[in-house]
């Protein structure tokens, strides 16, 4: 169980009134999970007045400097107990992860650390998780009957050890009432736009995302994964055909016009892409061509029929199909929800 402690001296300012932000910091732990939500929330200082009430400290069970996964000695600005006498707005926990000697990603899940997760949860009002973290949240009972995501290569073992939770490994993050979980290590960035768009609003989350740099401020439903990126093949012949269809993309794109770059029949080009990306020439090209259909949305005013026109869709009706297919939405809907207004 948790050990009490007195208080340590640490550095944390007074309460200042506003919103308390606490981040669980523990050995380990995934360096960016700790130190890109702090950034995130500093630039909305910058951005509005009303953040002001922003205060982010780091919380561990003692006052001594904790060794992140990447070797990083950050110290702590309070303990677990400190924190507990506070009223939090924000819980966040991170992840860590080890690695077995067969190369398997296994989240560490400490009990100590469960027993002051789910304590700071109950002094909360709003508890997420970042990557792994999720794991630590349910060990805590905290997911139980919610929809939940994590890192995509440890969503199946979070499923497993935890089936009352709806685990889904695809979007970048997923908010379940007061509770909220994202995706990947740099998903920390994501999800902190997403809380400062729930407490200020979305013009300033996304002025915060330009700061970063962030080409956007990606939807909570938006996959995991890039499709440019997300497939990794072993040959030059794959390799060269995503680069050709990515420099091509306008154009018609048919089996035949690959199979002849590719000096290959369409039969073997078909097996090709079934084997090194598990798709067919035809699915990986939509998705592509969707990719950088949204990209446009979301950064200019082009017209529809433009669009359509240079991500090689060739009229509107295929876009919209496309949209509706593979987002669930039109692509009108789309940029209504995420478009990122230019600055003045």
């Amino acid at each position: 169980m948790p050990r009490d402690g007195g208080r340590s001296g640490g550095h944390v300012q007074p309460d200042s009134g506003g919103r308390l932000i606490v981040i669980v910091l523990f050995e380990g732990v995934d360096t960016l999970d700790v130190t890109g939500p702090p950034e995130v929330f500093s630039l909305a200082l910058r951005e509005t007045e009303k953040a002001a009430g922003y205060q982010v400290v780091l919380a561990a069970e003692s006052m001594d400097p904790v060794t992140t996964g990447a070797g990083v000695r950050i110290l702590p600005d309070l303990t677990f107990a400190e924190a507990a006498a506070r009223g939090i707005d924000t819980l966040i926990v991170p992840g860590a992860v080890e690695v077995d000697a067969e190369g398997r990603v296994h989240p560490l899940v400490d009990p100590v650390l469960v027993d002051w997760v789910r304590i700071l949860a109950g002094r909360t009002h709003r508890v997420t998780s970042v990557c792994v973290g999720a794991h630590l949240l349910a060990a805590a009972g905290l997911l139980d009957g919610k929809r939940a995501t994590t890192h995509w290569s440890t969503a199946q073992q979070l499923a497993a050890d935890h089936p009352a939770v709806e685990v889904d490994a695809d979007p970048i993050f997923i908010r379940d009432g007061d509770v909220w979980t994202g995706a990947g290590i740099s998903a920390c960035l994501d999800l902190s736009l997403a809380l400062i768009a729930d407490d200020l609003g979305e013009a300033v989350a996304l002025r915060v995302a330009r700061q970063l740099v962030m080409y956007l401020k990606r939807p909570s439903g938006q996959s995991q994964f890039s499709v440019p990126l997300e497939q990794v093949s072993t040959t030059r012949r794959i390799e060269d055909l995503r680069h050709y269809i990515l420099s091509h993309i306008d154009e018609p794109l048919t089996v035949m016009d690959l199979a002849a770059f590719a000096h290959v029949s369409d039969r073997h080009l078909t097996r090709l892409f079934k084997t090194e990306l598990g798709t067919t020439p035809h699915t990986y090209i939509e998705s592509i061509r969707v990719e950088k259909a949204r990209h446009k949305l979301e950064s200019s005013d082009a017209t529809l029929a433009h669009i359509a026109s240079r991500c090689g869709f060739g009229t509107t009706d295929t876009l919209v199909r496309a949209f509706r297919r593979r987002l669930n939405t039109t692509p009108t809907e789309y940029r209504r929800r995420f478009r990122v207004p230019q600055a003045p």
